[in-house]
């Protein structure tokens, strides 16, 4: 399996906290890597680095053979990273069409706003949205809100797409339609990170597991290697999961 990304001793500081400290990681083309931890372990913040928004305080970053350890956001867009935002903020007035629409504007060099148009139907009719396309995204529910993110992240054609915790606010037959949009997204060859705190659907679509706890890569492996991980229990995980899978006693 060929790599895709690469992290080398990242580490990131925001003034006096230390929110990433020396993480290295590989993830490799075509996998669905699950990254897990308590809040506020960094999570989000290594997605940023990776992405451009907050760029790391030491270390590099590589992606498909390129140093992009100081690339601007639209950059790395252009290069084929794509993410969800866990708080989700389309554009309000703008219909679901136009909002999908605007993503690939935004990542693809010459695009028209005809053809971005075009594209953004089929990525709709993805994940569900076809009916919804002319509404503006206001009146969308919080499920429909999350889709149409998933479409915005897909219009930016990625090799690799960060999925920020898509599947939170969302009810059990809402978690199942994500989850199955996922397993699809990784059969058509796109490498996936999603960040995730339900462990269900983490077992369910991850082929890797990696734990950030206190900006510290603490965990890498199979995912039920990880989940019986003793530093991974007692971080993240607590006794009473542990004991329901056997991991302690």
């Amino acid at each position: 399996m060929s790599e895709i990304l690469r992290l080398q001793s990242v580490s990131r500081r925001f003034s006096g906290l230390q929110a990433l400290r020396d993480v290295s990681l590989n993830v490799n083309k075509g996998e669905v890597l699950g990254l897990i931890g308590p809040n506020g372990a960094g999570k989000t913040t290594l997605v940023n680095v990776v992405t451009g928004v907050t760029p790391a305080s030491s270390g590099t970053v590589t992606f498909d053979g390129q140093d992009i350890t100081r690339v601007k956001t639209y950059q790395s867009a252009r290069l084929g990273l794509s993410r969800t935002f866990q708080i989700v903020q389309p554009f309000a007035e703008f219909s679901a069409l136009d909002n999908v629409a605007a993503a690939a504007l935004f990542s693809q060099r010459g695009e028209s706003l005809k053809s971005a148009r075009e594209e953004a139907r089929q990525h709709l009719a993805f994940v569900g949205l076809e009916a919804q396309s002319e509404q503006p995204a206001a009146t969308l529910t919080l499920a429909m809100r999350k889709r149409l993110e998933l479409a915005k992240a897909l219009a930016m054609r990625p090799k690799l797409l960060f999925l920020d915790e898509v599947n939170a606010g969302l009810n059990s037959a809402e978690v199942e339609r994500a989850t199955k949009l996922i397993h699809q997204l990784a059969a058509n060859g796109i490498t996936i990170v999603m960040i995730e705190h339900l462990m269900k659907v983490v077992l369910n679509v991850c082929s890797r597991i990696v734990v950030l706890h206190n900006g510290q890569l603490i965990a890498d492996g199979q995912p039920r290697d990880v989940m019986t991980n003793p530093l991974v229990v007692e971080a993240y995980l607590g006794q009473q999961y542990a004991q329901r899978t056997g991991a302690h006693g």
